[in-house]
């Protein structure tokens, strides 16, 4: 019975969301969770039958299992994005989403570099080989433009406008943005693809992919991973490093420069601003003399 829901949900997520397949993936694993609840305790209950009542309990057992906090806020928030369609597509008349409360979650800051750190981590990358130039490239666009990592490996020549100082990315959900990239990240690029690149032989279909393997393909997300985990050790910084501590650096770094956190937003592709108020962690020194500078209490 849930099959025919699910079926049509993915429908719905891949057609009307525009969204990615590891995203989509997702929420139905999040539905998959709620559907083994039903099963294990014998509840042969439609999406409109089902009340707030067994959805908390669905949430108690769940909790029951081990997850954390952010994995359960995880999947009721996939729980809502259901039944919103379940009522766009009158397969329920009522939401027992509306009053399910999620658990309170302790916010975790990012770990970030300092910009002495990311100069470290690139002045350990092998220039002498031809993946060094590649990966001197990926490391200042990551920093550069504060891209996902999803966004970098999907990165094409044709979206490329580097006379004119743009990049041009496609987000999650497929949605668009110019994003501004520095003159480094232009520069390396720039010898990468002219002295590197053009001796790759590349498959066919991955032409337009800027960033290449040895053997021409498109490089994967675990790949950035363990190049940027390898320069992490190899620089000595003893964080907890990914690609994405790339992107919460940029965002970071622009927000104590005292960027616009609405600009910052754009830049990001956040879809909320309150998504981008976490890179308000400034240090308290930056947030005291913010206050000299602009309360009128401290001049």
């Amino acid at each position: 019975m849930w099959e025919v829901y699910k079926n049509g949900f993915k429908a719905w997520l891949q057609l009307e969301k525009s969204l990615a397949d590891n995203s989509v993936m997702a929420y139905l694993r999040d539905i998959d969770k709620l559907t083994q609840y039903l099963q294990a305790h014998d509840l042969l209950k439609t999406p409109q039958e089902l009340e707030l009542a067994d959805l908390e309990q669905f949430v108690q057992w769940i909790h029951g299992l081990g997850m954390t906090a952010a994995s359960q806020s995880r999947i009721i928030s996939g729980l809502r994005s259901f039944y919103q369609y379940c009522l766009l597509e009158q397969i329920s008349t009522n939401d027992p989403t509306v009053l399910l409360e999620a658990p309170k979650q302790k916010r975790t800051l990012p770990d970030i570099l300092g910009f002495d750190e990311i100069e470290k981590m690139i002045s350990c990358i092998d220039l002498s080989k031809p993946e060094g130039g590649r990966n001197k490239a990926i490391l200042e666009t990551l920093y550069s433009c504060g891209l996902r990592v999803s966004e970098l490996v999907n990165l094409r020549l044709s979206c490329l406008y580097l006379d004119i100082g743009f990049i041009r990315i496609i987000g999650k959900g497929n949605k668009e943005r110019l994003v501004p990239i520095g003159s480094d990240a232009i520069k390396y690029i720039t010898i990468y693809r002219n002295d590197i690149r053009v001796h790759v032989a590349i498959k066919p279909g991955q032409e337009d992919f800027l960033f290449l393997n040895n053997r021409g393909s498109q490089l994967s997300r675990v790949m950035i991973f363990l190049i940027i985990q390898a320069l992490a050790k190899k620089a000595d910084i003893n964080k907890n490093i990914s690609p994405h501590t790339f992107r919460h650096s940029f965002a970071t770094h622009l927000v104590e420069g005292g960027a616009d956190l609405r600009a910052v937003q754009e830049m990001l592709g956040h879809e909320s601003i309150t998504t981008t108020e976490i890179y308000t962690h400034l240090n308290r020194e930056f947030l005291r003399d913010t206050l000299q500078q602009f309360h009128p209490a401290f001049k």
